[in-house]
């Protein structure tokens, strides 16, 4: 989109946030656990709220707390120029968005909705063609974690769509903006969710082999959380070698790694418990001593992870 139409769109959309009388404004469209804390933060805060949602009924303890609620989404929609999303992904906008694409000039649409980067920037082209402009969330927070400062979001779009509503946004966390690219935010957001949910799963797993054993997960907790304590040195360490290519076994060998995780899985299953977890790592590392990696760091297991 060329940067002239963006401009002619942030110019039709309110600088910053929308008045109401003296009162800030903004439209919530989503009311799930998170779209209801996103609402709560904006009304802790003064702001005057219109929520709308496919099921309305979700809007009614949060009219109790001072909520206004739409009766449509195109009421909704009208009630302000900048909408915030709160939707399971990208493909529930189009649903909500497409029947009233016309009342979409000169928003700002916020999506703190989930999705990949490609179907964001899909989206974002897709409203830019409705005279509408998106600015890309990734929340890296538990609906808890909404207005608390010590949470973030990741940003992307139109850098100066944000600098306009960087205060109402920094509402909800702080916001940490990521390039123009619509998709850089969801991408940035994606990767730590990967790590996030591997790294709960693996724990989890671990919990389940404990209580066969007689141990239980708050017994295991220090143990794990002292494992877990070491991984930022550990990501420190190697980040650089990774970027280099250098996966030298000067620290660790991956056939040390490989016994290691056979172990995990044998554990598993003299408990009794699904291994299909760790058997996965095993796999990877097997593969990759099959490559004639034994002698070399585990990170050259990142070439079976890339496609050639």
């Amino acid at each position: 989109m060329k940067s002239d139409h963006i401009e002619n769109i942030n110019k039709s959309a309110s600088h910053g946030t929308e008045k109401v009388g003296s009162r800030l404004s903004v439209t919530v469209i989503g009311l799930g656990p998170m779209g209801k804390a996103i609402v709560g933060a904006f009304l802790d805060k003064g702001y005057e709220v219109t929520v709308w949602n496919r099921t309305l009924s979700k809007a009614d303890d949060l009219m109790a707390k001072g909520a206004m609620k739409a009766s449509t989404v195109s009421e909704a929609i009208t009630s302000n120029d900048l909408i915030v999303l709160s939707l399971t992904d990208y493909r529930a906008m189009y649903a909500i968005f497409e029947p009233i694409s016309e009342q979409l000039t000169g928003k700002v649409i916020v999506n703190l909705s989930s999705d990949t980067p490609e179907k964001v920037r899909e989206a974002s082209e897709w409203l830019a063609e409705r005279n509408a402009v998106q600015l890309t969330g990734g929340v890296l927070a538990s609906p808890p974690g909404i207005g608390n400062k010590e949470s973030v979001t990741l940003y992307s779009g139109p850098r100066k769509t944000f600098d306009d509503h960087q205060n109402i946004l920094e509402v909800l966390t702080s916001t940490s903006y990521k390039g123009e690219d619509p998709g850089l935010a969801m991408l940035y957001y994606q990767l730590q969710i990967d790590v996030f949910w591997t790294a709960m799963l693996s724990n989890l797993h671990a919990v389940a082999v404990a209580r066969a054993n007689g141990i239980t997960a708050e017994q295991l907790l220090a143990y794990v959380s002292d494992i877990l304590s070491t991984m930022p040195k550990l990501l420190e360490f190697y980040a650089p070698r990774i970027d280099a290519g250098t996966h030298s076994g000067d620290v660790e060998k991956l056939a040390m790694g490989l016994a290691s995780v056979e172990h995990v899985v044998q554990t598993s299953n003299e408990a009794g418990i699904d291994a299909s977890l760790p058997a996965a790592v095993l796999d990877v590392f097997k593969r990759g001593v099959a490559r004639g990696h034994a002698g070399d760091s585990f990170t050259s297991l990142i070439d079976m992870f890339q496609k050639h």
